[in-house]
């Protein structure tokens, strides 16, 4: 059976949900008869390898995300009209073309429509409206559509009036088995300690609310590790001139170590998480497998991620609140992760769904 993948950055995977997702459904959690095929953008993946994982790799001249990610979704599924058995599409940017690639391909079309893009802040009103089209075009022309989160389930049940599969994201990649030295090195040279911090990594946008973590923390003398991408944009850059002169606040850019983020994360004595769009968000289920309390924005997603069972803010003040307590449990998000979002679990779910 032969799976084109589109809509990802590509693979190896460095960050990004729908790009760990594609990474964890190859190797060993590949059956054999399945052959995937999965479409990268050769601007973002310049070293261009043939192959990885025994899947074949295909490269699309164009940036996978911004404006170009809806040239690139095009492009991606004009070249897999012929040759596959299942197309899936991961995210909705492309979907405007999906009523021309019906014409000419008729096999079995997944498609994953991630969060509700068309909500995030950073989009101007035509931006939302391509992307609102998109999404109305996937659920019309799809023949599985595919929800990460409960929260976006009922969105398309109550939206659309159609059937959804619920299927998560997987966690326990970000699990790794390091020696005490090699931790203890790391958090020495960000100056943190065990459990004496917390860490929160995201890209920097409103929607993650990082305007409204940075302040509560500024306003106590707690310590914070922020990861992100701290140069991308006027709002990313304001907040690091403005937050860095805290002492208690560490400002650092992404990390690509992983074993270093590692070590940062699964250490914290708490994990901030202030994704207010979208689904299920991959960096919430990772920390879920590290076992530390977890604080999250207080939407409907996160709620169902996390089965209630995190703290929960909508406001500076209650951050604060809850970093006063020393009740803080982490030992539920564990146990949780490893009954729900476990990738070879979820690769079988996928696999069912080609079949």
């Amino acid at each position: 059976m032969k799976v084109a993948i589109v809509g990802t950055q590509g693979v190896p995977a460095n960050y990004g949900g729908f790009e760990s997702l594609v990474e964890n459904l190859l190797g060993d959690n590949c059956p054999e008869d399945v052959e995937y095929t999965v479409f990268c953008s050769s601007k973002d993946m310049p070293d261009q390898r043939s192959s990885h994982k025994n899947a074949c790799l295909k490269y699309i001249p164009l940036h996978a995300n911004g404006f170009q990610s809806i040239p690139y979704d095009m492009l991606s599924l004009c070249r897999c009209l012929k040759g596959y058995d299942v197309v899936m599409v991961l995210g909705v940017s492309g979907c405007l073309f999906l009523p021309i690639f019906r014409i000419f391909n008729r096999r079995r079309l997944i498609i994953n429509i991630d969060g509700l893009e068309h909500r995030r802040e950073k989009w101007g009103k035509l931006a939302r409206w391509v992307l609102k089209t998109s999404e109305a075009m996937a659920i019309r022309f799809a023949d599985i559509i595919i929800a990460d989160n409960k929260g976006i389930q009922d969105y398309i049940t109550q939206t659309y009036n159609q059937p959804s599969e619920l299927i998560a994201y997987g966690g326990d990649h970000a699990q790794r088995n390091l020696n005490d030295t090699f931790i203890d090195k790391a958090l020495s040279d960000y100056g943190l300690t065990r459990g004496g911090y917390a860490v929160t990594v995201c890209r920097i946008e409103p929607e993650n609310n990082s305007h409204v973590i940075l302040e509560a923390f500024s306003q106590t003398d707690k310590t914070l590790v922020f990861i992100g991408n701290w140069n991308h944009s006027e709002y990313s850059r304001s907040l690091k001139e403005k937050y860095s002169a805290y002492p208690n606040i560490k400002i650092v850019d992404a990390i690509y170590n992983l074993d270093v983020l590692y070590a940062i994360r699964s250490n914290a004595g708490v994990y901030m998480h202030g994704h207010s769009a979208g689904g299920t968000n991959p960096s919430l289920v990772e920390a879920m497998f590290f076992g530390i309390p977890i604080i999250a924005y207080d939407v409907v997603y996160n709620r169902e991620t996390t089965g209630n069972k995190a703290y929960y803010f909508k406001t500076g003040h209650e951050i604060i609140e809850l970093l006063n307590r020393s009740d803080l449990e982490g030992t539920p998000m564990r146990k949780i992760a490893e009954r729900n979002y476990r990738w070879q679990t979820i690769a079988g779910q996928y696999v069912s769904l080609y079949r």
